[in-house]
């Protein structure tokens, strides 16, 4: 029936504190469309105003973010949205019972199809090799997995039901082996990102094809060549349009309403447009998604990211110059919705801003359990301001610096709820030395002996050999410390 692979998808389970950062004034909300103060509030990009959060249902809330087409190893752009997400899921758990999170992977694409092709590696083997590569990304830097993570493959079924059924109501047609979305019949299409008729046609860059009826309508299905994965269909052997794959698998998993949909501000048009009017066309009387997340872009020392710059960052290359949680904290520290500017020199100081956090809680052990402090917890759930977070926990570790048992467990569960500290200060400042720990303890002893010894030469090489290693040592009235540098 189909040429392309089998699809199996399971279920897996300091930067700069300027106060651009914290509330950027270009993403103020229009004045009175703030919320009541208090309680858990997004900036909706539908309405354009900040709104309080109502679910559908408190039982069970319900979220849909977009995930990546699986071609290539995730850049750092990408990491924006799925730390939005991550976020906004451990935010919603904190106060909800259960909170359902689906995140897609697209395995079916032409990028897809183009990259297996310049690799010799089949599809199945790409987008295999890939998705693990994903994974493990996210994993390391401690990003939850999503409750479901269904893939495109898997759900042609449910693609084509949802094709037969906007054709019946006159939304959809057929032409030349296509079936194609008419923009024309659905009234609300611009709503959601507010763009005239002339702006969507500009900003889609629409292929001017002879079988559409207008230049804006998009594709559904087209067909495949014998060279091209392809499934069967009432329509001729072909595959799905991309943006009529998170509509069809939305719909699987989380119903044809549900809370939040999210993804960065560069799918709000056309992607999340087209979702929108191919969904509330196929169910009329729906709502889809009733909050609309978009995570600004990133930029790479103030220039647009991309390979002609040779400024192009994939998310591996990041964790190979510096401890995930650094990484983690340098994007935490913007808001979401304002733009990232990244450079190699603020990694590197989120890295040192991370250290002075694992040193306060060095210095004043916390206990566990303790509940994450209200300031923290009102930045969080004003919008996700994970930059007033930070700026809460630069707070709090100084006062644990100054040996504060409360400011200690409170940084810790803050941090926890964020993300951080994952390790223990020792596993933070020695744990994956290139030297095997009694090595450097080894070191560190006959250097105490060549310095009482008075042969300095011998102490300060040792310090030098040390240091070649990445093992730096810090002299202390307790004696010497060791740490990664």
């Amino acid at each position: 029936m189909t040429s392309a692979p089998p699809s199996v998808t399971p279920a897996t389970p300091a930067p700069s504190l300027e106060p651009d950062n914290l509330v950027p004034d270009s993403l103020e909300p229009d004045e009175g469309s703030a919320a009541q103060p208090g309680g858990l509030k997004f900036y909706d990009s539908h309405s354009r105003s900040l709104t309080p959060f109502v679910p559908l249902d408190p039982a069970d809330i319900r979220v849909y973010f977009c995930g990546p087409t699986v071609y290539d190893r995730v850049h750092l752009g990408n990491l924006r949205a799925m730390l939005c997400a991550d976020m906004l899921i451990r935010v919603l758990r904190a106060r909800f019972p259960k909170v359902t999170f689906v995140r897609n992977i697209t395995d079916i694409d032409d990028k897809i199809i183009n990259r297996a092709r310049e690799t010799g590696e089949s599809l199945q083997d790409l987008t295999e090799r890939t998705t693990r590569e994903f994974h493990e990304d996210l994993k390391a830097l401690n990003v939850l997995p999503p409750d479901i993570e269904p893939r495109a493959t898997a759900h042609i079924s449910e693609m084509l039901a949802m094709i037969e059924g906007l054709i019946a109501r006159g939304h959809a047609y057929e032409a030349e082996g296509h079936v194609l979305f008419s923009v024309s019949s659905f009234e609300g299409y611009g709503q959601l990102s507010g763009r005239s008729a002339e702006d969507m046609l500009a900003g889609a860059r629409v292929e001017v094809a002879p079988y559409k009826r207008a230049p804006d309508d998009f594709v559904l299905w087209k067909p495949s060549t014998p060279d091209q994965p392809g499934w069967e269909s009432p329509y001729g052997r072909g595959r799905p349009g991309w943006h009529l794959e998170c509509s069809a698998m939305s719909e699987r998993y989380l119903g044809t309403s549900f809370d939040i949909h999210g993804g960065g501000q560069d799918l709000l048009f056309p992607h999340h447009e087209n979702e929108r009017a191919q969904s509330l066309c196929a169910h009329p009387g729906t709502l889809f998604a009733r909050t609309w997340l978009h995570v600004g872009m990133l930029r790479v020392d103030g220039e647009k990211m991309s390979k002609s710059l040779g400024n192009f960052h994939t998310i591996r290359a990041a964790l190979e110059r510096a401890p995930a949680e650094a990484l983690r904290l340098l994007f935490l520290g913007t808001h979401y919705r304002a733009t990232l500017d990244f450079s190699w020199d603020k990694l590197a100081e989120a890295r040192r801003t991370m250290d002075r956090f694992y040193r306060a809680l060095e210095k004043t052990p916390p206990r566990p359990g303790s509940a994450v402090p209200q300031t923290v917890a009102r930045a969080l759930d004003d919008d996700l301001n994970t930059a007033l977070a930070v700026a809460e926990l630069h707070q709090l570790a100084d006062r644990a610096l100054g040996g504060e048992q409360e400011a200690a467990d409170a940084l810790l569960a803050a941090g926890q709820l964020m993300g951080l500290f994952s390790l223990t200060p020792e596993q933070w400042f020695q744990g994956g030395a290139e030297l095997a720990p009694e090595v450097i303890e080894g070191l560190i002893a006959e250097r105490l002996a060549a310095r009482k010894a008075r042969d300095f030469a011998r102490a300060d090489a040792i310090r030098a050999e040390l240091a070649a290693k990445g093992i730096l040592l810090e002299d202390g009235p307790g004696g010497t410390t060791w740490r990664k540098g």
